[in-house]
């Protein structure tokens, strides 16, 4: 066999057990390099021969993944959560900039931690490393049995109904069946190119990020010019009529944080990241800005062409946008929505397996959703694992109450993640930083995330305590599988039996750490 081809993947020495401590190469050493520091640290030529997932990720695909998740299809259907609470135009934009400048500081302690902590796993691995291994279980256990599967279903959902719309006339309803089967072989074809064609993903998803990018803009230019046009009345008075309730005005920024959300989302992949001390806080800066500026944008158009009352009656605004004033180029809009929650979609596949990825790596997850496919050197099991997870959510009929009840336990999860920042900065002073923000931008962020979290106990108490009660079912499988290690002979058996089958069926092996 030539020295730098993989050795069958069913030898034994690919399938190896979880119990074997130091499993020997899969591929055989190629010949060392006349000058090691020619092998840049994470250059593609350094890790080639090595079951490890692959530096494949620059800048501009940082940027598409940070965009791909925010810019989903939630700005296109459902920004109307803001002015349905405030009930003013006026207001409705300011709290869309408070947003927006919110995530911008929480984005920067992200790029902070990021490059101090450079691994994978985004929040988990933050709170990990901050606060010990069962604060990080428990939102390990959130993420992969609710956030995750059920975040998938929605999009795979939004994007079936979409693309069947047309074929259906005015008033008919599409079968609710035919929205699951489609939703489902969509997730399906999606988590297949991320496990086996990984530059073809990321180019998919620049692609789609540039389309998305057009779309908002073609929506603003068309509301700019409607308003150049003398149609200016819904901003006469704009601050009319505005609600004054704590209460509701916390849920408009309650929802306005949730439309910025997935500017962590590159942080699941740093390890995949060329460059990452450079090209994390980067990508970062690029995004956070940019889409601040489009939203706060796009919602002046849609205020400009749509009413208040319009825009909260509208189940998808970008469409009854167009409708009103796009004509015969209306069917534009909902082609761009279902090319945006495709892109988002396959973002979120690729970056949410990776946390799977990483938490199976520190004993959270079972050990086979940490290993690598030696052909694609994709976390393969963690992607077929998420995906099943996914499909089953579709046959939840209460898929978007679940994501409801953890939604605030989520925002606690963020705050415990970004006061990691003021932790650090106690306990590891001497900690290398590449970047280190001043110590308010995490306070204030701390703090208005504890006011998220604090107001929904007041405002929706049901769905707190359901979403607690969701979080403290992780206690005892966390004992179970985690704490508890002398397990009988036959439970341990039963383990490795499935991780050995499983490894045959994925053609995957243990990560192989460099030396």
């Amino acid at each position: 066999m030539p020295s730098k081809e993989l050795q069958s993947p069913t030898s034994e020495m690919v399938l190896l057990t979880p119990n074997t401590e130091n499993p020997p190469s899969i591929a055989a050493t190629p010949a060392a390099p006349k000058d090691k520091d020619a092998l840049r640290e994470g250059s593609a030529e350094s890790d080639n021969s090595r079951v490890v997932m692959k530096k494949q990720l620059g800048l501009l695909e940082g940027v598409a993944i940070i965009l791909g998740i925010i810019f989903g299809s939630g700005i296109f259907v459902s920004p109307k959560g803001v002015i349905r609470e405030v009930e003013s135009v006026g207001t409705s934009l300011v709290i869309w900039v408070l947003c927006g400048m919110l995530s911008m500081i929480g984005a920067l302690c992200y790029a902070e931690l990021g490059t101090a902590i450079p691994k994978s796993g985004g929040d988990y691995a933050y709170i990990f490393e901050a606060y010990g291994s069962l604060p990080a279980f428990l939102y390990l256990w959130d993420a992969m049995m609710i956030f995750v599967p059920t975040t998938n279903a929605i999009m795979g959902l939004t994007f079936a109904s979409y693309v069947l719309q047309p074929f259906f006339a005015d008033g008919c309803e599409i079968p609710k069946i035919a929205l699951q089967l489609l939703a489902a072989a969509t997730i399906c074809f999606l988590t297949y190119l991320n496990s086996y064609y990984m530059k073809v993903t990321t180019k998919m998803q620049n692609i789609i990020m540039f389309t998305k990018i057009a779309a908002l803009v073609m929506i603003i230019i068309v509301g700019l010019a409607w308003m150049l046009m003398g149609h200016t009345e819904n901003f006469n008075q704009p601050f009319e009529n505005t609600e004054t309730d704590p209460g509701k005005l916390s849920v408009a920024f309650y929802s306005g944080i949730f439309s910025y959300a997935g500017w962590n989302y590159l942080n699941f992949m740093t390890e995949e990241l060329r460059d990452p001390y450079r090209n994390l806080p980067r990508a970062i800066y690029i995004s956070l800005p940019l889409v601040t500026g489009i939203y706060v944008l796009a919602n002046m158009a849609y205020l400009a062409v749509l009413s208040g009352p319009e825009m909260i009656a509208s189940n998808a605004i970008a469409v009854t946008f167009g409708d009103k004033i796009l004509g015969n180029f209306s069917l534009i809009i909902p082609i761009m929505v279902a090319i945006s929650a495709f892109g988002g979609l396959s973002v979120h596949i690729m970056t949410s397996s990776r946390m799977c990825f990483v938490g199976a790596r520190n004993g959270h997850m079972p050990a086979i959703l940490s290993h690598i496919s030696v052909k694609s050197y994709t976390p393969l099991p963690s992607l077929a694992f998420l995906c099943l997870l996914s499909i089953l959510m579709l046959v939840v009929s209460d898929v978007y109450v679940l994501i409801t009840y953890s939604s605030i336990v989520e925002s606690f999860f963020i705050m415990l993640s970004v006061s990691a920042v003021l932790y650090f900065r106690y306990k590891r002073p001497n900690m290398e930083r590449p970047i280190k923000v001043s110590l308010w931008i995490p306070a204030v962020f701390v703090v208005v995330c504890a006011f998220l979290v604090v107001v929904p106990v007041y405002v929706a108490p049901f769905e707190v305590a359901m979403g607690l009660l969701i979080t403290l079912i992780g206690i005892p499988f966390y004992y179970v599988g985690v704490v508890w290690q002398n397990k009988p002979k036959w439970v341990q058996h039963a383990i490795d039996s499935m991780t050995f089958t499983c490894q045959k069926l994925f053609l995957s092996a243990k990560e192989q750490k460099q030396d």
